[in-house]
């Protein structure tokens, strides 16, 4: 087994892993590989020595804030942008070398997705299927299969521009899918939808996923969690972290929850602060001069309940609740990216020119 922990969040973490991907039942062969993946844009490094492999029928999520890499990484992928340097191949094949045998192994909804509002839906994907080679023969059988798969029954003659973002969005996800490939990239791909809307592309996309590989790319964590199986964090540029959910949770740290009576959320702090294992305090006042405690530990190991307890009952505070509380996802992303990449003097990575 081989793992690698870093405790200031400035590396990658990486949960342990098999030392092979067949000892996990995986081919030898990924379905995406990154190695040593740099780009950069003049004097800005937009993506860092960036590393991972996806296995065949992996749902991956690549999460991170604006500027963070996320896209110019997903390009590199789809063979639209070199890399400076590093490797990225598809199936095995070079994303530089082998652009075009790539391409058909991918079916990409970008951000901004490239719809022509004059046509139909159908007359789009008839044109989608012409680029991707599709024989004139076949096509009438691929495009009625995705207008089956992605709920576009209804809006099969209906043009473009008369229909709603979330109808669109399934446009989207129909053309990516009209020549069947084995990956399927995602990029926002519920960005700008309602609710309703947000919860059916959901639903679509697991449903589509099967045993197709998947990346998700998004900076809204609760879509990531709730569709893919494992996540990789982006910030600044590098892979901040790379596991399933639990799994990422499991490596956060220890946090108590206390109520205690004490004059002022201060006197509450000045009773606490010199703990050792304690690296956070937040508090709020609430009624009848109660205050809430959210003590952050130092590592998930570290268990504050008693020395707590003791230093509440040598200040005279009494408490009326004192709980473990499981960190949950997003204060971890939020610690994972907000730290800055170092070694100083370094450029900074932004968001893609």
């Amino acid at each position: 087994m081989r793992s690698c922990q870093v405790p200031n969040f400035r590396r990658m973490w990486i949960i342990p892993f098999p030392t092979t991907a067949l000892a996990l039942g995986y081919p030898e062969r990924p379905m995406i590989e990154l190695t040593q993946v740099h780009k950069r844009f003049g004097q800005v490094h937009a993506v860092r020595g960036v590393s991972f492999r996806i296995e065949p029928g992996q749902i991956v999520g690549v999460l991170g804030p604006n500027g963070a890499g996320k896209s110019t990484t997903i390009r590199m992928i789809t063979g639209s942008m070199p890399p400076t340097s590093g490797r990225v191949s598809v199936d095995g094949l070079d994303a530089v070398d082998d652009s075009l045998e790539v391409r058909q192994r991918l079916g990409y909804l970008p951000e901004a997705n490239p719809l022509y509002p004059e046509m139909s839906v159908a007359g789009y994907l008839r044109y989608r299927a012409g680029l991707f080679g599709i024989r004139r023969s076949h096509r009438a059988a691929a495009i009625n299969k995705v207008i089956d798969r992605c709920w576009l029954s209804e809006v099969t003659h209906r043009r473009l521009a008369h229909l709603s973002k979330g109808f669109r969005q399934r446009v989207g996800l129909a053309a990516a899918l009209i020549h069947d490939p084995p990956v399927l990239i995602l990029d926002e791909p519920t960005n700008g939808l309602d609710p309703s809307q947000i919860a059916e592309t959901r639903s679509l996309i697991r449903d589509l996923a099967g045993d197709r590989t998947m990346l998700l790319v998004s900076h809204i964590l609760p879509e990531v969690e709730r569709t893919c199986d494992r996540i990789i964090v982006f910030a600044w540029g590098e892979i901040r972290a790379d596991g399933t959910p639990d799994h990422l949770l499991s490596r956060g740290r220890a946090t108590v929850v206390l109520e205690a009576n004490a004059p002022t959320p201060d006197a509450l702090v000045s009773a606490l602060r010199a703990l050792p294992g304690v690296s956070g305090i937040e508090t709020a006042a609430l009624d009848d001069g109660w205050v809430r405690a959210t003590i952050e530990g130092k590592s998930r190991e570290t268990d504050l309940r008693e020395p707590i307890a003791r230093a509440c009952r040598d200040a005279n505070l009494l408490v009326r609740e004192l709980r473990p509380s499981k960190e949950s996802l997003e204060s971890l992303y939020l610690r994972l990216v907000q730290d800055e990449p170092g070694p100083a003097g370094k450029s900074k990575p932004g968001a893609t020119p």
